[in-house]
């Protein structure tokens, strides 16, 4: 069984989401990386870059395929993990942490509202 934390919010896609003062930390889900298995590659957004909810912004690589990263919200890419880029691995060790992908400065701090509760999310990957 996948872990799903229960302070995050979901997309049908695989991210997961962590809202603080404005500005959403995104990542990919454990079920995600699981399903990818081995990460090897992590090609994140350019900082500055304004993306709209749905937007693939960055590319996960494993050995088993190439996979696009969306946007779960709209807004400005104000930072990305660099230490995810150096060592693709942390997608995979510690997805919720360590692996997190770029955050994103809400251009409407409604929209969040829109994205997967952790039960919802549960339900789609058969938790």
């Amino acid at each position: 069984m996948s872990n799903v934390p229960s302070d995050l919010k979901y997309t049908k896609s695989h991210e997961w989401v962590r809202v603080s003062g404005g500005v959403a930390t995104v990542g990919i889900t454990d079920h995600a990386q699981h399903e990818l298995t081995d990460i090897v590659f992590v090609e994140l957004p350019q900082t500055g870059r304004t993306v709209k909810a749905g937007d693939a912004c960055a590319v996960v690589e494993s050995v088993k395929t190439a996979s696009d990263i969306y946007a779960p919200l709209s807004g400005e890419i104000v930072e990305v993990n660099k230490s995810a880029v150096e060592n693709p691995a942390l997608a995979n060790t510690e997805p919720y942490g360590g692996g997190w992908f770029f955050k994103i400065k809400l251009a409407d701090a409604g929209e969040p509202n829109k994205l997967m509760s952790p039960e919802q999310y549960t339900a789609q990957i058969g938790g």
